[in-house]
């Protein structure tokens, strides 16, 4: 299977870059061009983007983009996010090995594998059926057993598998979901962009019953879909 991508990738490059680049060349490439260049430092974060084949976790049609500086349309509306907001949300969450790690918006799963190899447990949820199914298969076909997937709204989060060292959420809500924000560890991170049209990515970080907000950039997500008709705070417990 990753042998027939190989093919696909390199005659899909024709019309982006030279055909005789092989993914691990454009992997190497985009993270020093992309990511190092824009001071993106922690070792965990360039390691783990220069080992995961984005090129699998993409549409066969697009698979000669997946290296590219921009996102990627992934089917049901929904994109793969450019590997520099990949980077800097990943970097942003401080994992050091170990940690559990709650994703809002698996869509096609290759942010849960950039986390998995960064050393987390990784409990991973999509609110789009034909996503959830398809991330499900793609991850366990590559060998991703420390990501657990199911299909659900990630404006409650997984309660269940609460705390959580740290959160990432992929599409932008209007607020930030208050369950998401108590189902943090004491100390945990949770990085997310919000906004409708204007949308920023913030930093979240828990301090017992207080919550340290830190604007990190300007970011164009998708929205983060609900099936509550009209999302509101939960409680604080």
């Amino acid at each position: 299977m990753r042998a027939v991508a190989a093919v696909v990738f390199a005659v899909a490059c024709g019309g982006t870059g030279s055909s005789a680049e092989d993914p691990a060349q454009a992997r190497e490439r985009m993270v020093r061009e992309q990511i190092e260049a824009r001071g993106v430092t922690d070792p965990r974060t360039l390691a783990a983007l220069r080992k995961v084949e984005r090129h699998l976790f993409v549409p066969p049609q697009v698979a000669g983009l997946a290296y590219a500086d921009h996102p990627l349309p992934i089917g049901d509306g929904q994109t793969i996010s450019q590997p520099y907001i990949v980077a800097v949300m990943s970097e942003a969450i401080g994992l050091q090995g170990g940690e559990s790690v709650l994703e809002i918006g698996t869509g096609s799963g290759y942010q849960s594998a950039v986390l998995a190899e960064m050393g987390a447990r990784v409990y991973t949820m999509e609110i789009v059926p034909a996503l959830a199914r398809s991330a499900r298969a793609t991850l366990a076909r590559l060998g991703y057993r420390a990501v657990e997937a199911r299909e659900g709204d990630g404006w409650a989060g997984w309660p269940e598998k609460a705390p959580f060292d740290a959160i990432v959420v992929t599409a932008a809500p209007p607020t930030i979901p208050e369950a998401l924000k108590r189902q943090l560890r004491d100390g945990g991170r949770l990085v997310i962009p919000v906004g409708d049209d204007v949308q920023e990515l913030r930093l979240v970080t828990r301090h017992g019953q207080a919550f340290e907000e830190k604007r990190l950039l300007m970011v164009r997500f998708v929205p983060l879909v609900t099936r509550s008709p009209s999302p509101s705070p939960s409680p604080s417990p």
